[in-house]
């Protein structure tokens, strides 16, 4: 029996690419928020007879909130609902910012503004529908997703290829990666652990 070596990895360059413009109008980003329903959910609301909620959500998006943290671009969630399968989710994340049951999106934006110290030209946000409106025009770069509502994807820098619930908040987070110069070394460091990178 013989002990097998470790084989180095073929190197990997990133095929993913955007415009120049795109990339240009996303530098500069250091908090990204993101709704819930519609973007990291399909926006389906599944509610059982006892009044639970169940929430499907996609691991791609999850994967990018965790790489977006490793670039060094704070990922935040502001949701108008609050449910437990939520909470979970976002807990599982690591996701240290996040507002539950806002009504008021603007002012639930302001208070993580001020405890982050960012203004809104170091942030980028990422919604699906009118609550987050206030937040997509103020911000420095916004983006939607692909089945986001016609008068928020007019507002959007960038509107996804995939829905919501189905890659688009990976999508948003590979855009913000790649502007922050940051895409092509978390990609390389994955060739040899999933548990950090540069």
């Amino acid at each position: 029996m013989t002990l097998m070596s470790v084989r180095e990895p073929r190197r990997l360059s990133p095929v993913l690419s955007f415009t120049p413009e795109l990339l240009l109008s996303a530098q500069g980003i250091r908090a990204a928020i993101f709704d819930v329903d519609g973007v990291l959910t399909d926006g389906s609301l599944y509610i059982g007879e006892h009044g639970e909620q169940f929430k499907a959500f996609n691991s791609l998006d999850g994967h990018g909130l965790k790489l977006l943290a490793l670039g060094g671009i704070t990922p935040v969630v502001i949701t108008g609902r609050d449910s437990l399968a939520v909470r979970r989710r976002i807990a599982d994340l690591g996701i240290a910012h996040a507002v539950y049951g806002a009504h008021d999106k603007l002012a639930a934006a302001l208070g993580v503004m001020g405890a982050l110290q960012l203004g809104w030209d170091a942030l980028a946000v990422m919604g699906d529908d009118w609550p987050d409106l206030p937040l997509m025009t103020r911000a420095a770069f916004a983006c939607a997703p692909a089945n986001g509502h016609v008068e928020v994807k007019a507002v959007a820098h960038h509107v996804t290829q995939a829905i919501g619930g189905a890659g688009a908040a990976r999508e948003c987070c590979d855009l913000l990666l790649t502007a922050a110069g940051r895409y092509a070394a978390l990609l390389r460091g994955h060739l040899t652990t999933l548990d950090h990178a540069p």
